[in-house]
């Protein structure tokens, strides 16, 4: 089965909680905290296999989330750093922001590609450590990885690209120009799957070439297969139009080459004008009578495109069709790699009097992302966490937010599910 577009999810390790720990010696009396760090959580990585020809694994596992990282430890022991997961797509997979789409990156070089970034690890409370407060029982948790959900998208990375209606003999020409052995048939659609072949012309001199489905009218609208499949041919820098001028299917092919060109251009306007090269096929079966290569010859001149005549099946043309191929390419800029497009938006710095109060009769709700942090790193069973908390709070200006907007004493304030009663 052929895979070439999936939606998958992405979560970087949570990083791991700082230890409360306190150094415990024979004959060293008050040895002072020294709680250690939590490790970094793990990334998700992604990375370039050649072997791989589809995103097929993808169709069953949809989401990849990599390993947290190992809480701190006593004796000033940090923890273990979560390890980092390795992705392997196909070269040539663009990888999209599932919301905007717009492109995160093109995985079609050799580098590694880090598409969720781990959390960090929470401090020990021998960072907390102070002349004032030289107990400290409580530690930062770790904070939570970044998480995505990007759509993974295959363009093939081809140097030529075959383009043409079903069943004019784009596998054929595939088959006896490489080594590709693509299902030919004589019926509609027989390709169901881009194939790529490597066309070797002279010593040293080699090119890649695509055949993707038949495309029809209405293609670029979602008709036939052309639609899922055009984006193999959107790195292509040159394109063959191969053109079945034998009549035998009582086509025109004069109004075929017209209607794949405007199916192009319908579909990418930026593909449409791609230098083009016209295979007059199946010129073996032509009848004797017929103006239609003279006629598809007008149409291809006077699109600017250079033409040929070909017959795939008795292989006759088709090698002047590649060298001739392999010489515009030589004119050509390189495989195209697109640039990304989607800009990461930049963590803004949390502010302690960035926070919600909502009101529910004598309930008075609070959040905020920073609150939230500081609940999760609270010890509320020690006093001394305590106290730590109630000092923070009142620095952020939340006690007094809460009297302007009207709280009486006896009131009952809940904070991410602690409790209290508010006393002036």
């Amino acid at each position: 089965m052929f895979v070439d577009k999936v939606r998958i999810t992405v979560v970087g390790g949570r990083g791991g909680d700082g230890a409360v720990a306190f150094h415990r010696e024979k004959y060293v009396a008050s040895g002072g905290p020294d709680g250690g760090d939590g490790g970094h959580g793990g990334s998700v990585v992604l990375r370039v296999n050649d072997n791989l020809s589809t995103l097929l694994d993808f169709r069953y596992k949809r989401k990849y989330a990599a390993q947290a990282g190992v809480n701190g430890q006593g004796r000033k022991m940090a923890g273990k750093r979560g390890e980092n997961l390795i992705i392997e797509v196909p070269r040539g997979t663009v990888v999209r922001d599932a919301q905007s789409g717009a492109i995160i990156c093109d995985m079609s070089g050799d580098e590694d590609f880090v598409l969720a970034r781990g959390g960090r690890g929470g401090w020990g409370n021998a960072h907390y450590a102070t002349p004032t407060r030289q107990v400290p029982r409580f530690a930062k948790a770790g904070l939570k990885g970044q998480e995505r959900d990007v759509i993974l998208e295959l363009k093939l990375l081809a140097d030529v690209g075959l383009v043409g209606f079903p069943n004019v003999g784009k596998s054929t020409l595939l088959s006896v120009t490489s080594n590709a052995r693509p299902k030919i048939a004589n019926y509609h659609f027989t390709t169901l799957f881009p194939n790529l072949g490597v066309i070797y012309v002279d010593e040293g001199v080699s090119f890649v070439m695509a055949d993707i489905p038949g495309i029809i009218e209405g293609a670029a609208e979602g008709a036939g297969l052309g639609h899922d499949f055009l984006r193999h041919i959107d790195r292509c820098r040159l394109l063959i139009h191969v053109v079945d001028v034998s009549g035998c299917e009582d086509r025109d092919p004069v109004a075929d080459f017209e209607a794949i060109n405007r199916e192009l251009a319908d579909y990418s306007e930026d593909l449409a004008s791609r230098p083009m090269i016209v295979a007059a096929n199946k010129a073996d079966l032509l009848p004797p009578d017929s103006d239609n290569l003279q006629r598809l010859q007008k149409a291809a001149e006077a699109a600017g495109c250079p033409f040929y005549v070909i017959s795939a099946g008795t292989t006759k043309g088709t090698r002047e069709l590649m060298r001739a191929a392999a010489g515009l390419l030589r004119q050509l800029p390189p495989v195209k790699v697109f640039e990304p497009e989607y800009v990461e938006e930049i963590a803004q710095a949390v502010r302690p009097e960035d926070f919600q109060i909502e009101h529910y009769g004598s309930t008075w709700l609070v959040t905020g992302e920073w609150i939230s942090r500081l609940v999760e790193n609270i010890n509320f069973d020690d006093y001394e966490s305590r106290n730590y908390f109630d000092q923070q709070l009142r620095r952020c200006g939340l006690f007094t937010r809460l009297e302007e907007e009207g709280i009486q004493e006896g009131d009952t304030v809940d904070i991410y599910d602690f409790e209290f009663e508010y006393q002036k």
